[in-house]
């Protein structure tokens, strides 16, 4: 059966910002696009590669809820803007609107909800199914979706280095199951989005933990029992950082339960609206891209048939 591939597209457009120089890819005027035509380029491929028969475009209506920060305070503060907004380049912003343009013109469903990260809309509508279900993304949060019927399509080397991820992979990549591995990442932390993790305890003490105790509850109940066998040192710090441990998982677990409207995710036979696509491709000087990725969809509807 074809998967539902769904697209973290911040994370994508971000990594293609970063990814082509914004000299390389400009409209007439000069404007820079190398977003745009990035994040186009890397759908095109991914649909053609992954041969899916639904896409979704998961979108951060909400980068850092007000619920995780009151929960940890420090959670993406380092990304904090002067007017307290999320600190984009400047070049990048303009680029957001004209990519979900497109997405409309072409047909592919772009969907977010207010309150929540596009983290958490990916893991509700992965948890929504139908199976099977392929996740494009390069953050490394989203190994926690991994299961059975879940595949993380790791791009954090670019999507023409993704890692497909499934559960074998994952045990091998950080030695704790999937479904540990959010217990996982709240104990070693993760100063990419702001979490100390426990003070002393880095990847490999973190893995072990998990491997040994099962969950992080198991964990925290295991340093109340005197009898428990724990490194030296070990015990200490894991009951410094009580305070710290009944908190964290519920910032790094995604939320599963984001009220998403339905959607019509099936791959588009055709653009939804030629004339529109036809327009905003010459207005910003897209229309390879764009063409890749009509062609991309126009094939793998064909190869559904």
């Amino acid at each position: 059966m074809k998967p539902l591939l769904l697209i973290d597209a911040p994370s994508l457009y971000f990594r293609a910002f970063h990814g082509i120089p914004e000299k390389a890819a400009q409209t007439a005027a000069g404007e820079p696009v190398n977003a745009v035509r990035g994040f186009l380029d890397m759908l095109a491929t991914l649909i053609r590669t992954r041969h899916p028969n639904r896409v979704v475009c998961a979108m951060d209506f909400d980068w850092r809820p007000a619920w995780r920060v009151k929960l940890i305070p420090s959670y993406k503060t380092h990304r904090l803007a002067p007017n307290g907004g999320e600190e984009v380049p400047d070049n990048l912003t303009p680029q957001i609107p004209v990519i979900l343009e497109i997405l409309g013109a072409i047909g592919i469903a772009a969907v977010g909800h207010d309150g929540y990260e596009a983290d958490d809309v990916l893991g509700t509508l992965a948890k929504r199914g139908p199976a099977p279900v392929e996740v494009a993304s390069g953050d490394r949060d989203l190994f926690q979706l991994v299961d059975k019927t879940t595949t993380l399509l790791y791009c954090g080397r670019g999507v023409a280095k993704l890692e497909v991820c499934d559960e074998p992979a994952v045990l091998a990549k950080y030695g704790v199951p999937a479904s540990g591995y959010a217990d996982f990442a709240a104990l070693r932390g993760d100063p990419s989005d702001g979490l100390p993790g426990v003070p002393g305890v880095g990847e490999k003490t973190a893995a072990r933990l998990i491997s040994t105790y099962g969950s992080l509850d198991a964990i925290v109940e295991a340093v109340a029992d005197p009898s428990a066998d724990f490194a030296p040192g070990l015990r200490t710090k894991l009951a410094a950082a009580a305070d710290y441990l009944a908190v964290a998982p519920q910032v790094v677990r995604v939320a599963l339960d984001v009220p998403v409207p339905s959607l019509k995710d099936s791959l588009p036979p055709a653009p939804n609206d030629p004339d529109e696509l036809f327009k905003l491709a010459e207005r910003w000087n897209v229309a390879g891209p764009c063409r890749r990725l009509v062609d991309a969809l126009v094939e793998a509807v064909a190869a559904a048939r």
